[in-house]
């Protein structure tokens, strides 16, 4: 099984969980099994079957977007990150 941590904002949709392990051979399964688990984070993480552009994952320290995406293959025992990207504030 591989794992997922979920930043402190998504831990709600997720019985307050800071990392659940999930199954499949790739990112898209894992998350995949991630929203089976609890489907609250769909909405939060997914815009029909894309991820949402600001939504960021990571295998070990690689932007699975400079891979293959949800494509990209994991292993048992891989350690997957989703990291919110943030905004805002005011110009320096």
């Amino acid at each position: 099984m591989a794992s997922i941590k979920l930043p402190t904002p998504l831990r709600p949709y997720a019985g307050n969980s800071a990392e659940i392990e999930v199954q499949g051979a790739t990112v898209g399964e894992a998350l995949a099994s991630l929203v089976g688990q609890h489907p609250d984070l769909r909405a939060h993480l997914f815009d029909g079957e894309d991820l949402r552009s600001f939504v960021n994952v990571f295998v070990g320290e690689e932007d699975i977007r400079f891979l293959q995406d949800l494509d990209t293959p994991i292993q048992a025992g891989s350690r997957l990150r989703i990291i919110p990207a943030i905004a805002g504030g005011r110009p320096i």
